[in-house]
Parts: C-alpha cells; sequence; structure tokens
C-alpha cells in the first residue's frame, strides 16, 4: 500500500514537471511566431522586402531570413533598430498582430509622460521606456537642462514588471567592467538595465543595502552599489564588484548627483 501511493506520487510529480515544461516551450514558440509574423506584417504595411529591412539595420539578408523562420535568437541592440526603422516598440514588435489601417497596437494603460505600459496576464506589466545608449550619454548630460526633447528621441526598450509603480524609470546601456564580478549578481560591459528612479531629496534618508544603481552626475554617467550615504559630509560611497585593482571605492558629493537609478531589471546579450 505504502509503495503504491509512494510510485503515485512519483508518477504526479513526473507528470508536473513534463506539464511544466512542455508549457514553457509553447510559450517560447508562441513568442517567436508572434515576432516572424509582426514582422512580415510590417515589412508589408511598408511595402519593403526583406533586403530591403537588411541594408536599412545593417543585417544580412539570411540573418533576416532567419529572424522570420525564427530560427535565430535576436540581439537586443538589433530589436531596438528594427523597433526604430519601423516607429515601434519592442513590446510592439512582440505584438499578435498590426492594424493595417492605422498605427495603433493595442491599447496601453497607465504609465507617465514618455513611458507605455500594458498588462500581459498574470497581474504583470509591459513598461516601455527610453533606452540611453554608451553612444548617446555625453550629449544626454550636455542636454541635461532641457533633455525633455532629446529623451523623447531615444529608442525605445521593454521590461516585464510584478505590477506598476509610481517612480520614473529609464533603460541604459552599461559602459565599463567596473560592476561585472563574473556573478549573476553582477552587471556585465554593455547589459541593458532599467533603472527606476529615486528622488535625489531621500538622499539623505537612503538605508544602504549594497544595491547597484545607475547614477547620473555632472562628470559622467556609472554604474555602482553604493555602500553608504554620510550625511554629515553630505556623500554617497560608491563601490565596484569587480576585483581588479584599477576599479577602486570613491564618493560623490550629493551637489553633484543629477539623477539616480535603483537598477531593477536587467538584459544580458550571450
Amino acid at each position: 500500500m505504502h509503495i503504491s501511493l509512494y510510485l503515485l506520487v512519483i508518477g504526479l510529480q513526473i507528470y508536473a514537471i513534463y506539464f511544466t515544461i512542455g508549457f514553457i516551450i509553447c510559450k517560447i514558440i508562441t513568442q517567436y511566431y508572434d515576432f516572424m509574423f509582426i514582422l512580415k506584417q510590417l515589412r508589408r504595411k511598408k511595402n519593403i522586402n526583406q533586403t530591403d529591412l537588411a541594408v536599412a539595420i545593417g543585417v544580412s539578408l539570411r540573418t533576416i531570413q532567419l529572424y522570420e523562420k525564427k530560427d535565430a535568437n535576436i540581439p537586443i541592440k538589433n530589436l531596438t533598430k528594427i523597433a526604430q526603422y519601423f516607429d515601434v516598440t519592442i513590446a510592439e514588435l512582440y505584438s499578435h498582430e498590426v492594424n493595417e489601417d492605422t498605427d495603433t497596437y493595442g491599447d496601453k494603460v497607465g504609465g507617465q509622460k514618455g513611458i507605455g505600459t500594458r498588462l500581459i496576464g498574470n497581474g504583470k506589466i509591459l513598461i516601455d521606456v527610453p533606452l540611453l545608449l554608451e553612444a548617446d550619454e555625453q550629449m544626454y548630460l550636455d542636454r541635461f537642462v532641457e533633455k525633455e526633447d532629446f529623451v523623447n528621441q531615444l529608442p525605445r526598450m521593454s521590461f516585464v514588471l510584478k505590477k506598476e509603480e509610481e517612480a520614473a524609470h529609464m533603460a541604459f546601456e552599461i559602459s565599463g567592467k567596473s560592476m561585472d564580478n563574473g556573478t549573476l549578481d553582477g552587471v556585465p560591459m554593455n547589459a541593458l538595465v532599467l533603472g527606476k528612479e529615486i528622488p535625489l531629496e531621500d538622499l539623505q534618508q537612503m538605508v544602504t543595502n549594497n544595491r547597484i544603481y545607475i547614477i547620473v552626475h555632472s562628470d559622467g554617467i556609472l554604474c555602482k552599489a553604493i555602500q553608504a550615504v554620510n550625511k554629515d559630509t553630505e556623500t554617497i560611497h560608491c563601490h565596484s564588484y569587480n576585483k581588479s585593482p584599477e576599479y577602486v571605492n570613491f564618493t560623490i558629493e550629493f551637489g553633484k548627483v543629477l539623477q539616480l537609478y535603483e537598477i531593477v531589471k536587467k538584459q544580458i546579450d550571450c
């Protein structure tokens, strides 16, 4: 009796595992099918062929053919180029259909100015935000006082969040290897991260937990862990995960910090 019950439990566990694997595979297949279908629709709407698209985004014809046959992983930079070319968001590249008569791709919910959000089921939100690439960092700083128009011209990318948040969000491309320690906790060079803006007035009350932040300051844009906040000297203590001696810890004065974003998501090209 006990053996039969044990075998039944084992059987149910094996069934659950296979069911879960099958569900994940179906989701992956559906995601790639959606992209393949939407890409063909967008080409037809723009009246271009695969060669035209390949030339426009700087890849080979074979690459576009692979994308449309769901036989290739698509780097995030190429997704961004495709989205920019068709004047859509990355989220919209994975929509189920294009409205042939209009430029609408479904209803957006909530969101702040310049940020789109969509409900995607299970209570989760797909958030569409501006992406600041490394090559655009200096121009962002140069135009910081009147940055809104510049931000509106940046490429977009999307992340999945568990719930909609009131805070402003922005995506960044990571430059340098100072936060790459070879573990999943690190942030390697060229990773794309989603930052949740922390109001500067909250700096004094920050509880340091060694989380990783994007620090926009007068001399540049950094990705660092904040080890401590010194209210007396009004400085934040920045720490690098990379143990190489070239990446030393340092401090930044409150007054030089223009923006502060806590990293809440990251995407890494493999």
